[in-house]
């Protein structure tokens, strides 16, 4: 006989600890169903200690290019194994201090692999549970590799688990994942290419992914575009041959490790969905408006796994968590909305994004006035010796913004104040009749508007 459950989670992120805790809270009976250490991808393996290393990469850049400008810092460098026990400082007490809160509020956590065998139950290494209603927030994964060797791969959560860093170190794939981390890894001394078969940060403004390309080129990372992975071969010695294909040109490099940053997919292998009648496909869970299984109303699906126009980031999870919790408790009371989602890039300088990009624009037949210009020669760039950095508005008729495009020093926070000024509804005339810390690099939104 299966245990039963008002609800079952499955997945510990940020999704489904909201929903978790929400039910467990009304006095469901709930459990977590986790193959992994609790905690979800963004606590443990992503965004969060992610960020640990990205800082250290940008006082390092900043120490550089302020180097003979009043400082004498030229020669700073990253201390890897320091700064991976510091990032450790953060991720170990996640798993415990989660698991401490879901028992106080008495959610079970079964540690398995689960896979529905009906539309309301599931088998968890020999377990049976079922329940009225189920979250599926199992997350991402990274993308399967199609050529011979790809087993040798270092994904990403492996690679900032890495005690010591290799000399030379390749990323396969242009995306968030090999720019942040390629940042990271040659401002630690290692010597860094990342190969990418098309084109890099296909979602970004081209114009301003082309100047973080130049910029990555100028620290000594060799971007290598147009360039296709056709195997992976381990040599006696522990190291690796890429062999690689370009413009009809066939080569090979040799490094010491090569990192898998080529995109990741929904994770739902395993979980046996045809037999919960969830429909799926290659973007995810199908959902309705309110995130329920368009095939099994006793499923909701959010995050990461989800078939949806919106970007794979935790403030989408949390987002469609808070949506799931209250459809639980009010059915069909709150849709999934358009909301403006700003993201970024964790490079030095960074590049950040909300709304349309100009292609897009065009593509659409929307008709904008595009406002830009070199950031890198406003007053606050040279300050800091940024040479690397871009500014692209889009703006309609009315004087609304359609889209907006950063590359500098703290991007991804000035991105933010263009965030909610789309929410609002605000104009650019309100944006400059906003008053603004100065001097700061939000205070250059009035000279970029």
């Amino acid at each position: 006989m299966a245990d039963k459950f008002d609800l079952i989670v499955l997945g510990s992120g940020p999704a489904a600890t909201r929903v978790a805790n929400r039910c467990a809270k009304e006095e469901w009976r709930v459990a977590v169903v986790d193959p992994r250490p609790v905690g979800g991808t963004c606590a443990l393996h992503g965004c969060n200690p992610k960020k640990v290393l990205v800082r250290a990469a940008e006082l390092v850049d900043r120490a550089r290019k302020m180097h003979g400008h009043g400082t004498n810092l030229g020669d700073a460098v990253i201390d890897w194994g320091d700064l991976i026990r510091f990032k450790r400082t953060f991720t170990e007490p996640v798993t415990e201090g989660k698991r401490q809160s879901f028992e106080e509020l008495g959610i079970e956590i079964i540690q398995g692999d689960p896979k529905f065998t009906s539309p309301t139950e599931l088998d968890v290494d020999g377990r049976r549970i079922e329940a009225e209603k189920i979250l599926i927030a199992t997350g991402a994964k990274p993308a399967p590799m199609p050529f011979e060797g790809a087993d040798f791969l270092t994904t990403s959560d492996e690679f900032m688990e890495l005690d010591t860093l290799p000399k030379r170190v390749t990323f396969i794939g242009g995306g968030y994942i090999s720019f942040e981390f390629a940042h990271v890894a040659v401002r630690s001394g290692a010597q860094v290419s990342i190969m990418e078969k098309s084109e890099p940060l296909e979602h970004f403004d081209a114009d301003l992914v082309n100047c973080l390309v130049d910029r990555s080129r100028a620290i000594g990372i060799e971007v290598h575009l147009q360039t296709g992975v056709e195997s992976i071969q381990r040599q006696p010695d522990g190291t690796f041959l890429v062999h690689i294909s370009a413009q009809g040109t066939t080569s090979q490099i040799e490094t010491d490790l090569v990192v898998h940053g080529a995109g990741r997919v929904p994770n739902f292998d395993g979980l046996n969905l045809d037999a919960a009648n969830v429909r799926f496909d290659e973007g995810g869970i199908q959902v309705n408006e309110f995130l329920q299984s368009v095939s099994n109303e006793a499923v909701y699906a959010a995050g990461d796994v989800v078939a949806s126009k919106l970007p794979p980031l935790t403030p989408v999870a949390n987002h469609q968590g808070r949506i799931v919790a209250q459809n639980l408790f009010e059915p069909n009371s709150r849709r999934l909305d358009d909301v403006v989602v700003p993201y970024a890039v964790y490079t030095s300088p960074a590049l950040a994004a909300v709304g349309l990009t100009e292609a897009e624009a065009n593509r659409q037949g929307i008709t904008c006035e595009v406002q830009q210009g070199d950031w890198s020669q406003f007053s606050s760039m040279k300050k800091v010796g940024e040479t690397h950095a871009m500014y692209k508005l889009l703006v309609d008729d009315h004087g609304r913004i359609l889209g907006a495009h950063l590359l500098g020093p703290e991007a991804a926070e000035t991105i933010n104040i263009f965030t909610l000024a789309m929410k609002l509804g605000a104009t650019v005339e309100d944006l400059d009749s906003t008053l603004f810390t100065f001097p700061s690099f939000v205070a250059d939104i009035h000279s970029m508007t």
